[in-house]
């Protein structure tokens, strides 16, 4: 029996996710604020603001308006991070109080430093919530080539129905219920991808990314566990897995950020020419207080903050890096 499901958020992420869930056979309603780009969705059948050249199924339909949320099975939560709040705050009168909520953007609120799932408790009330995240470039996914994710629900009976819910043989959701871990290493690894394409945009070569990517995972690592997740989740889809994809992927926006940085641009001329969100750059404004507030030292992602948030020399603070003292590989702190 078909299933409703309500996608909110109509970038290239929330298309690419609304498209695949017409392919699961599912009844999709993709909700934008754009009304214009709705109506250019539902007649020429393209979103071609953020997946220009992708035809999408007549089946999905494009709405600016909510009211729908009442008869939907699952919703997909596809907004920029930094908008989650203001969007379900909208939403809230409209949703029933055991609509799953998957939360499928990934970072830290800035001004908060709360992770997504946070955010849906505390503007939707005690709602079913999980996540989904993983090595994913949304012009792939919408066109059909393989992907895994990892699905993480604590409720592992509510999360087992999400993974058959979505899930395809191209699209295959392997479920977790380590919802803080696969939280924390989505929001991280946004972060750990600028870095990465400033080593690519400065030419330091493949041997200085394998290590940045490594020593990567150890930061990551170490704030999962103290948040009270499980170092386990850093070796799978959502960690090892998306840090590899968006460390070394042009489809990535937050890997080209970095490359633009390395190459000697300005982190705000860079960010003014995008029409879509970089996430990495609001983490990393938020994950120094949020490290702090745990006790885990974060040097690579502290330095992104510092070059893309506080214009510090790109030079001078990788030079700070390279300089840090020689430690025991597997110690607790770098």
């Amino acid at each position: 029996m078909k299933k409703r499901i309500t996608v909110v958020g109509g970038g290239a992420w929330g298309t690419a996710l609304a498209v695949q869930a017409v392919r699961a056979g599912e009844d999709v309603e993709l909700i934008l604020r754009n009304e214009e780009l709705a109506d250019r969705i539902n007649t020429k059948g393209e979103n071609d603001l953020y997946l220009p050249g992708i035809e999408l199924p007549g089946a999905l339909r494009a709405t600016t308006h909510y009211e729908g949320l009442r008869d939907s099975d699952a919703v997909l939560l596809v907004t920029p991070a930094q908008h989650l709040r203001e969007t379900l705050i909208k939403l809230s009168s409209h949703w029933p109080d055991q609509l799953p909520a998957v939360i499928c953007c990934k970072g830290i609120e800035k001004e908060t430093g709360a992770l997504m799932a946070q955010v849906v408790s505390e503007t939707l009330g005690n709602v079913p919530v999980a996540v989904l995240s993983g090595p994913t470039f949304a012009k792939e996914v919408a066109i059909g080539l393989p992907a895994a994710i990892t699905l993480a629900c604590e409720d592992r009976a509510l999360g087992k129905r999400l993974v058959e819910l979505i899930g395809t043989p191209e699209f295959r959701p392997y479920f977790s219920t380590d919802v803080v871990g696969v939280e924390v290493a989505g929001a991280i690894k946004n972060v750990l991808a600028i870095a990465s394409g400033v080593v690519a945009g400065l030419k330091l070569g493949d041997n200085a990314r394998a290590a940045l990517i490594t020593r990567g995972i150890a930061e990551m690592s170490r704030l999962a566990v103290a948040m009270g997740g499980r170092v386990e989740t850093m070796l799978g889809l959502a960690g090892l897995g998306d840090l590899t994809l968006t460390c070394t992927g042009t489809l990535s926006r937050n890997y080209t950020f970095g490359v633009a940085l390395g190459e000697g641009r300005k982190a705000q001329d860079i960010l003014a020419e995008r029409r879509s969100v970089t996430e990495g750059v609001h983490t990393a404004a938020s994950i120094t207080a949020v490290a702090s507030k745990y006790g885990v030292e974060m040097p690579i992602c502290a330095a992104v903050d510092q070059v893309a948030n506080h214009n510090a020399d790109l030079r001078s603070t990788i030079n700070a890096l390279l300089q840090r003292p020689f430690r025991d590989e597997l110690e607790n702190a770098d």
